[in-house]
């Protein structure tokens, strides 16, 4: 079902959409959608966040008032997402905990930040889908072990860029116009280049 949905009064992002893979067990329990959306408040003032926001500030991208969105998404495996001209929708049904919300908030700002800064970006390109999807799960810090091991992923050696990979995999195969073997092509194709582009931070966090 759609649900219900509601602004912030915050900032939200900027067609294309780049989904969020969560990789959650279908027994978690969702927080209520009110405290979701006073989750998304509070995290708005999360360094990262902040920063963020300032750095597409200074590239002449800000993030106007209501493009940052709460929605009961009624999407399955998919706890948030951003597009260009829609902004940052936050799927309160699939979050549980407000570091939750921060942490996608970071994925989907880095989304946010490359579709300011890159000249010519096109979400239906896959390569371009693709550099965006590793540098956000790279630098937000979705793949630290720590998560890596509540997701059930116990490998300590090199399960960073595995992990990157995997979950930019998921994503890609989520974009219409990456099926088949296209997705696994343009992850490999752009990996490197991408993996090592930590902007807008001196390096990754």
């Amino acid at each position: 079902m759609a649900g219900t949905g509601g602004r912030t009064g915050e900032p939200e992002a900027t067609g294309g959409e780049a989904p969020s893979a969560p990789e959650r067990s279908e027994s978690s329990r969702c927080m209520p959608f009110e405290d979701c959306v006073a989750g998304i408040k509070s995290s708005l003032k999360n360094p990262t966040v902040r920063f963020l926001m300032e750095r597409m500030e200074k590239a002449g991208c800000p993030m106007p008032p209501g493009m940052i969105t709460a929605r009961n998404c009624g999407t399955a495996d998919k706890n948030g997402s951003y597009g260009s001209r829609i902004g940052i929708t936050v799927c309160c049904e699939e979050i549980r905990y407000k570091d939750e919300i921060t942490q996608l908030l970071i994925h989907e700002l880095i989304h946010a930040y490359d579709d300011c800064v890159v000249k010519d970006m096109d979400w239906k390109n896959c390569a371009h889908h693709a550099c965006s999807e590793i540098r956000a799960n790279h630098l937000s810090g979705d793949c630290h072990y720590k998560r890596e091991l509540l997701r059930g992923f116990m490998k300590m050696r090199g399960h960073e860029q595995e992990c990157v990979k995997r979950r930019a995999l998921m994503s890609l195969r989520n974009n219409p116009h990456c099926s088949g073997t296209a997705a696994k092509d343009a992850v490999e194709a752009v990996w490197s280049i991408c993996y090592n582009d930590t902007r807008p931070f001196d390096r990754a966090p």
